[in-house]
């Protein structure tokens, strides 16, 4: 994956990216290409950054400083231009943020018919289709509140994907579920990566990122430490604070 990114435009590059939230300098002078195809799997300390990170590709936080590009195109700031670029990039978040007065199948499929204008039938038929690949067409006339934490994460990764995006963010997406729940989520996503989904995934799960991440960024403070295929990130880090933070959560 590094010769892609060499040698093809990344779909999302960052450079000298900095945000502050007040007087708390979050990220630091980030510099990060993603090719298309490319899984990142993005790990580090609580507060190290990396969900800042993620919300910034595709809007949700503005920078102070440095330049984002997605798709050759400058990351707009504000108006039509943005909304098209969200629609562009799915997110699915720690929480599941599905619409609770709003049936399964209509959660899905809002966002295809309101902001791309999809024929109804159209866009329920596929909908349907995501909610069978993910165990969860049986739920289609249920609103969330009545399906477990899995299901509905579920249904959240299936109301990005609908929208055919160019890219997946991942925040935290199983960090709220219960461990007999992580599995199956964690299969869908490895599934996504196998099926040659761009994504970035910010995640606590070191068995996801071993087995499907082409590249572990590790962040700290606010800035990325080092970057490096899962193999070498985990058999020989490079920096003590990656070895440190791994002692911690590899530790059984």
């Amino acid at each position: 994956m590094d010769t892609a990114t060499q040698t093809t435009p990344g779909l999302v590059q960052m450079r000298k990216v900095n945000k502050y939230f007040g007087s708390h300098h979050v990220l630091r002078d980030i510099d990060l290409d993603i090719a298309r195809g490319e899984v990142i799997v993005v790990v580090g300390p609580s507060g190290s950054g990396k969900s800042t990170l993620c919300r910034t590709m595709n809007g949700l936080e503005r920078i102070d400083d440095g330049a984002i590009r997605v798709d050759g195109q400058p990351m707009p700031q504000e108006g039509k231009a943005l909304a098209k670029l969200r629609s562009e990039v799915g997110m699915v978040f720690q929480q599941f943020n599905l619409f609770p007065n709003k049936s399964v199948l209509d959660n899905v499929t809002f966002a295809p018919i309101k902001v791309r204008g999809r024929p109804t039938r159209q866009a329920r038929a596929k909908a349907m289709d995501l909610l069978e690949r993910f165990g969860v067409a049986n739920q289609a006339d249920k609103f969330p509140a009545q399906l477990s934490g899995g299901q509905q994460q579920r249904v959240a990764i299936a109301r990005a994907l609908i929208m055919e995006p160019k890219l997946m963010l991942f925040d935290e997406a199983t960090s709220a579920l219960d461990p007999e729940m992580v599995r199956g989520v964690l299969e869908i996503m490895q599934q996504l990566a196998r099926d040659g989904m761009t994504m970035v995934v910010v995640t606590h799960e070191m068995g996801f990122a071993k087995a499907s991440a082409d590249r572990v960024v590790f962040m700290d403070h606010g800035q990325i430490i080092e970057t490096a295929p899962p193999q070498a990130f985990f058999g020989n880090p490079q920096s003590e604070r990656a070895r440190k933070f791994l002692s911690e959560v590899l530790r059984d």
